[in-house]
């Protein structure tokens, strides 16, 4: 084990006041691409940057469209959970983690075990009619032809903060207030560009702020611990 991963390790054994703040990079693991990349095929079947596609103006006027790249870009009902997923989970169940804040939709620290876990941006595994507000499971959308509508009629919207959406005010509360009071903050996956969400990290007080992250991000200046080894690795090795 490499120095930057046994300080880690030490910081964790002793804290029971962990909290995790994650983004694209824990799920990539799993097989979950980042649905912002674009390459040649993309081209090919999509006349719309994801960013359009995946926004609020552009859903309530082209449903078809959307819900075609949501369901081909977005959904991957074969993913389970990695090492960093399940590191987490342990770290939970031991009583040293106090909440998983996640970027993600894919509800795989949930399925890894977490219980606490705050989903900025929503989840694809809630699903509501947008008439008369009944829930639907990620099944029912998968299966469903083309736009889902509900037996009411109404069009069924997954429960996912689109762009030009604001995030919900009672989620973003709890993650100020998990990070504010937090001894130790771990980010991980995440290149901290996505807003509101990464300003976040400027509510922790505390002195030791760690990046886990492939790629250098514009906080890594900030951070006490910069590593930039697989999360997977790293998390399943320091956390046994």
């Amino acid at each position: 084990m490499n120095e930057k991963w046994q300080q880690l390790k030490e910081w964790i054994d002793d804290s029971d006041n962990i909290v995790f703040f994650g983004g694209a990079g824990v799920s990539t693991e799993s097989g979950i691409p980042d649905f912002r990349s674009v390459d040649g095929l993309y081209n090919q079947q999509y006349k719309y940057p994801p960013e359009t596609i995946i926004s609020h103006s552009f859903y309530m006027r082209y449903p078809e469209e959307f819900y075609r790249f949501y369901k081909d870009r977005m959904l991957f009902t074969d993913a389970v959970p990695n090492q960093a997923h399940k590191a987490l989970a342990r770290l939970e169940e031991r009583g040293k983690l106090k909440a998983v804040i996640t970027q993600n939709i894919d509800g795989l620290h949930q399925m890894a075990g977490s219980r606490e876990v705050l989903e900025l941006h929503g989840s694809v595994h809630r699903n509501y009619c947008t008439r008369c507000g009944q829930f639907y499971d990620l099944d029912y959308v998968v299966k469903s032809d083309g736009v889902p509508h509900c037996s009411c009629g109404g069009v069924i919207k997954p429960d996912v903060v689109l762009y030009e959406e604001g995030l919900d005010d009672r989620t973003l509360k709890k993650s100020v207030d998990y990070i504010r009071h937090a001894d130790i903050l771990i980010i991980g996956g995440t290149s901290l560009v996505v807003y509101p969400a990464a300003g976040l990290i400027d509510y922790y007080r505390g002195n030791k702020l760690v990046l886990i992250n492939k790629a250098a991000t514009s906080r890594d200046s900030q951070a006490d611990l910069v590593i930039s080894d697989p999360i997977g690795e790293v998390l399943g090795t320091v956390v046994d």
